[in-house]
């Protein structure tokens, strides 16, 4: 086998490597999806504030705001 001919064999057998791992990057890549994860982060940010909202609500409302006062005041005036 001449030079010539173990060049092509070589460039041939790299050509083929790199198809492979271009094959590999588009079916990893997710370009489908691509921008989903903006929109999924940006509901979830949503979701989280709605969430604190309703807890706080909860929390700074007359009865249970009395509830943890009574628990904290308990807490303190413990013997220890």
């Amino acid at each position: 086998m001449g030079k010539a001919m173990r060049v092509r064999v070589r460039v041939r057998a790299w050509a083929r490597v790199l198809e492979g791992w271009a094959r590999v990057g588009r079916a990893g890549s997710g370009r489908r999806d691509a921008g989903m994860v903006t929109s999924e982060y940006a509901m979830g940010l949503i979701a989280a504030v709605g969430f604190a909202a309703l807890l706080y609500e909860v929390l700074t409302s007359g009865q249970v705001r009395g509830f943890l006062q009574d628990i904290v005041g308990r807490a303190l005036s413990g013997s220890f």
